[in-house]
């Protein structure tokens, strides 16, 4: 069955007027599809990579496909403008975002060859490359999509600042350049989940990082059977955190004009309940081993907890977390002054603006014409008049609270 053209535009719509939420979503599911196929778990999961990736490319061919006049965008003047300008020198650095993005690419490359003991790509390459990909990039994204280019850009460079930069600092500083993460598992993340074990009536005991690369846990299963599980870098978590805390600070920067006690206290939480669900993450897979492996099931239980729980934690998170901040973030009103300010916006679910076709958000000040119809203040500013009864748009009255 074939969706008509117009409820199809309807959808398009809607995408639009919550393209920046969306944008999140969509970046959320790419991720979590790609990184079912680069780390394939153990099981039949791997078959949710496709739907993931096809629903994350579904939702931002919605949010690009073009209405028949763009629309309004939210107002300007945000937090991450603000940065990148000061960090672009008043934007005389961005023409030589390519050049920086090459010199990046090349480095990594470089690095792999000729110093790391581990030449093949792996994940602190992949930051690094992205990164590149998206300096070389970001002049070529048209203007009207300012603030996804600079969600993206900050995205790419806050997760290289989590994942590679301090790495970076200790391979200098203590001239291992095979030293990993593991700093992380050692100190953070294995005392606590053998804390927490213990509370719960695992009893168990910290090995320290020897032969492995990472820090373990030894124990003894319900049915008798001693095991010990070692946190390497790959299974830490620390790139599922590294994940959310980039892509929440992108968020916040290229959608706040100034960083509130809410907004502060948003982003504190945020990094706390990602790092207390990663610990909870390899609670959960400890007990499930402990509880439910025997002799005869050669620790299947806890290997398949393994494979899969942390990507499932880590996306039920991203979901939740995102849910309760579109929920209760509030949206900022217009900064300037002019026709736009104090138009209240509309409180109506499901109201289409009559010129671009997008959907009416409190994000865009929207105005209603004598004659009933919505419209956005910008859409009908440029319009010149209602296309609906001709009326000009100084006539347009401001649009009610709605129950």
């Amino acid at each position: 069955m074939i969706l008509p053209l117009m409820d199809f535009q309807k959808i398009v719509g809607w995408a639009k007027g919550h393209r920046n939420s969306l944008v999140v979503v969509a970046f959320v599911f790419v991720l979590a599809g790609a990184d079912l196929i680069v780390n394939r778990p153990k099981g039949d999961v791997e078959w949710l990579s496709i739907p993931l990736l096809a629903a994350g490319l579904a939702l931002l061919v919605l949010i690009f496909w073009p209405t028949a006049k763009p629309g309004p965008r939210p107002r300007g003047d945000t937090i991450a403008q603000r940065i990148l300008w000061k960090l672009t020198v008043a934007g005389r650095l961005v023409p030589l975002f390519p050049v920086f993005g090459i010199l990046l690419i090349v480095a990594d490359l470089a690095y792999n060859v000729y110093a790391s003991r581990t030449p093949a790509i792996l994940t602190h390459d992949q930051a690094v490359l992205f990164l590149g990909a998206v300096l070389l990039a970001y002049r070529f994204v048209p203007r009207r999509y300012d603030r996804e280019r600079d969600f993206v850009l900050l995205f790419a460079g806050t997760l290289s600042l989590i994942l590679v930069v301090p790495l970076v600092l200790l391979r200098a500083l203590s001239g291992n350049l095979g030293a990993s993460v593991d700093a992380y598992s050692t100190y953070a993340l294995a005392p606590q989940t053998s804390a927490i074990l213990n509370l719960i009536g695992v009893q168990n005991t910290l090995v320290p990082a020897g032969s492995y690369d990472g820090p373990g846990i030894a124990f003894v299963t319900a049915a008798g059977v001693p095991v010990q599980v070692f946190i390497t870098s790959a299974c830490s978590g620390i790139y599922s955190f590294a994940i959310f805390t980039a892509a929440f600070t992108a968020f916040v920067l290229t959608e706040q004009r100034k960083l509130t006690r809410r907004v502060l206290a948003f982003f504190a939480l945020g990094v706390i309940f990602a790092y207390v669900a990663n610990v909870l993450r390899m609670v959960a897979i400890v007990w499930i081993g402990y509880s439910f492996d025997t002799p005869e099931s050669d620790m299947q239980n806890l290997l398949f907890a393994h494979s899969n729980a942390g990507w499932l934690i880590f996306l039920g998170w991203i979901s939740l977390f995102w849910a309760l901040l579109f929920r209760f973030l509030p949206r900022e009103e217009p900064a300037e002054k002019g026709p736009a300010a104090g138009v209240a916006p509309p409180r109506r679910r499901g109201t289409f603006c009559g010129i671009c076709g997008a959907i009416l958000t409190p994000a865009i000040p929207a105005t209603q014409c004598q004659c009933g119809k919505f419209y956005h203040v910008d859409c009908l500013t440029t319009e010149g008049r209602c296309p609906s009864c001709s009326t000009p748009s100084p006539a347009a009255v401001p649009l009610k609270h709605a129950a």
